[in-house]
């Protein structure tokens, strides 16, 4: 489950804060003020995505067989809000450990998310929405 990885990627970032030499630091202040809107900014991604797939009334829970494609709300913006979101999240905790060498987590949360959920739910809602699917692609980029 993404929740999970995100998890593990947050601690591993708070190890890294924890082990880090202290010379690198994102610096004092503004990096705490831009953690809280990195992690704000995600947790309202994510809450949009979950109303917009909860009012179409279909999963929210990766690996299931999705109702509906949705395409409104935030999906018009990004084919993946939550998983942006968990980005964000992420992010947002590196600079709020001052993390720094933690920042290399980032493309890698994103690789294994990509592998393990967008390219597996993308290939069923190709399947199953053949047309619709295709035209969303086209209008609507995978990130941002």
């Amino acid at each position: 489950m993404p929740p999970v990885w995100l998890l593990a990627a947050i601690v591993a970032a708070y190890a890294i804060g924890v082990v880090e030499p202290m010379w690198l630091t994102f610096g004092g202040l503004w990096a705490q003020l831009m953690a809280g809107v990195l992690i704000g900014g995600g947790l309202i991604l994510l809450a949009l995505a979950i109303y917009e797939m909860r009012s179409k009334r279909t999963t929210v829970i990766p690996h299931q067989e999705a109702d509906h494609l949705v395409t409104s709300g935030i999906f018009s913006r990004s084919r993946n809000p939550i998983y942006m979101g968990d980005m964000l999240i992420l992010a947002g905790f590196i600079l709020r450990f001052d993390a720094v060498l933690a920042l290399t987590l980032l493309p890698v949360f994103v690789w294994v998310i990509e592998r393990r959920f967008v390219i597996p739910e993308e290939d069923r809602l190709r399947r199953k929405f053949r047309a619709e699917f295709a035209r969303y692609c086209h209008k609507t980029r995978r990130w941002i």
